[in-house]
């Protein structure tokens, strides 16, 4: 689809890009982020990346968004939308246990094994697709397809922060504890989201992640080493 410009109040503008939900797309999305950050166009405070399309925040009083739509979209024209320093998180994550709280019943629903299930979980590299829905929280794409799982008919009230969910085709890792209606496979001592720290958000859309299992003993020396202000886990940047 040809992009369209939205108003969203009045200070944001959303660019859409497409109707669709696919890498690409997303890719084009964090590029034009990407570009507004390095070279800002006059009165843009902030972006947020989504699946398909980026809000962008402005200073009315800098920039009028009848200016900045066209702006927006003569950016577009020239967007660079090679890769930037992706990074690669190698995520931990104890399996199963008190936020592992639909392991099983999945494996039983996909007619394999738990660590069956686990291995196949741990198989894909997910990319980062976006950061909403609550502070810090992860939509991930790339779920094997026979993962797929449709959320559960009853949300639960509360789901622990750092638990790593399925809901749909999508793929996830909480940030905070709150209700849900996704799937939930174990948790991770890493924390997504901590305003304390220089950069809150851990992730970022355009990250990858792998995920690969962890005893509970290794859980609990990286909660300790977390609880230090250590950094036990860093993305590694491509080249």
């Amino acid at each position: 689809m040809t992009p369209r410009i939205l108003a969203a109040g009045d200070q944001a503008l959303t660019v859409e890009l497409s109707c669709e939900v696919d890498e690409a797309v997303n890719a084009r999305v964090i590029a034009l982020a990407r570009s507004l950050a390095d070279d800002p166009i006059p009165g843009v405070e902030e972006t947020v990346p989504t699946y398909r399309s980026l809000l962008v925040l402005y200073d009315p009083g800098a920039v009028r968004g009848a200016a900045l739509g066209p702006a927006l979209l003569a950016r577009l024209e020239t967007l660079d939308v090679r890769p930037g320093a992706a990074r690669l998180w190698r995520v931990p994550v104890e399996y199963g246990g008190e936020t592992g709280l639909d392991l099983e019943e999945m494996a039983r629903m996909k007619e394999m094994s738990p660590d069956e299930l686990i291995a196949l979980h741990g198989s894909a590299e997910y990319r980062v697709h976006m950061i909403g829905f609550a502070p810090g929280f992860t939509y991930l794409g790339g779920l094997p397809e026979r993962l797929h799982t449709p959320r559960r008919a009853t949300p639960r009230q509360v789901v622990a922060a750092s638990s790593i969910g399925i809901g749909g085709k999508q793929a996830s890792v909480n940030s905070v504890a709150g209700p849900s209606g996704w799937r939930f496979l174990g948790r991770t001592p890493l924390v997504p989201f901590d305003p304390a720290r220089e950069e809150p958000f851990l992730f970022r859309a355009g990250d990858r992640i792998r995920f690969h299992p962890v005893t509970s003993a290794e859980a609990a020396r990286l909660d300790a080493a977390l609880a230090r202000g250590e950094t036990p886990v860093t993305p590694e940047v491509a080249a």
